[in-house]
């Protein structure tokens, strides 16, 4: 259950920039010039719209990182879990500042990773990304 109440949100939204990114992808010139070469429907969606509509959802998904990880934190409460973000917030009204400190580190530190790897992923995906 916690892990539905976490996971549905971002997916909903993912799948709706999903749908609207391949609808304009699909519609764009290259896709139509694929289809005019003679390649078969699934290479068309495969090799070309779908790859072409990922470079902005991988955007999308590096910060929505920090929305799960900030979000994971009021599901435990929730859910009596016990985890960082228990300790987190029952950490607050004891100004056990250490905790806060080390915790708020922990959840940078998380967010930035996430950032790095949506980087080296959109590198991988968009080869215009790449450094020279």
């Amino acid at each position: 259950m916690p892990t539905l109440a976490l996971a549905v949100s971002p997916a909903a939204v993912v799948t709706r920039f999903v749908r609207s990114e391949m609808i304009e992808s699909l519609s764009s010139d290259y896709v139509q010039l694929a289809r005019a070469k003679g390649l078969s429907e699934k290479e068309v969606v495969n090799k070309h719209a779908y790859r072409n509509s990922m470079i902005p959802v991988l955007t999308l998904i590096g910060p929505m990182a920090a929305g799960l990880l900030t979000g994971s934190t009021l599901i435990e409460n929730i859910f009596s879990i016990p985890g960082i973000g228990q300790q987190f917030v029952s950490s607050i009204p004891t100004k056990d500042f250490p905790v806060i400190m080390g915790t708020t580190i922990v959840y940078a530190l998380m967010l930035m990773v996430m950032i790095l790897i949506t980087d080296i992923l959109t590198a991988i995906v968009d080869p215009r990304v790449r450094l020279q």
